[in-house]
């Protein structure tokens, strides 16, 4: 039985209607709602895992995307320990505008929370050809493009997922989860030397 425990605030920022909520339900409870509902706000979930023996917890602050939430979404983002910036990869106005404004959201992240580890996620991968992201260097939201778009940004990596299939869902989550225990193990050895 483990006796330590750490605990993080991870925000899962983008646009409405990109899926933040799908995929957070579809990684703690591996479930899917067809239905849409606007998050309110923001919308909390608990996850706990044990990590080398040791119980890390994570509270997914889902904040809602929508612009007229702008105003108080900054108070959301206090005492961040990490951030989810996810956009859909559809090919309707929604998906191209919350690519777009995936950098908006980026730098929102570095406003209010300053370098924290961050991920990109484009989800919704099960509404596009796969083999088109992966293989036309000339799209914009191809894996090629997207991998240095990441990388030139700061974000640990980008991943593509799929909330109603359940793909890169937890090989994406679990990459976060790791990354902040292995920071927060770093952290207390470089306090002990």
């Amino acid at each position: 039985m483990t006796n330590s425990s750490y605990s993080f605030k991870v925000i899962v920022i983008g646009d409405g209607a990109v899926g933040k909520t799908s995929l957070i339900k579809r990684f703690v409870h591996d479930t899917f709602n067809k239905e849409y509902i606007n998050t309110l706000g923001s919308e909390i979930t608990k996850y706990s895992e044990i990590v080398e023996d040791v119980n890390v917890n994570l509270i997914f602050w889902d904040l809602a995307g929508q612009s007229g939430f702008s105003r108080i979404r900054e108070n959301f983002f206090k005492g961040s320990n990490a951030a989810i910036v996810v956009f859909s990869h559809e090919e309707t106005d929604l998906g191209e505008q919350s690519f777009r404004n995936m950098l908006k959201w980026l730098q929102d992240v570095y406003e209010h929370c300053g370098r924290i580890p961050l991920i990109l996620f484009g989800n919704k991968v099960d509404l596009v050809d796969e083999n088109e992201l992966t293989d036309n260097k000339d799209l914009p939201q191809s894996d090629r493009n997207l991998n240095k778009l990441a990388k030139d940004m700061g974000f640990l990596a980008y991943f593509k997922t799929s909330a109603l299939t359940g793909s890169g869902v937890q090989h994406a989550f679990k990459t976060l989860i790791k990354e902040l225990y292995f920071n927060q193990r770093r952290l207390e050895e470089h306090k002990v030397t």
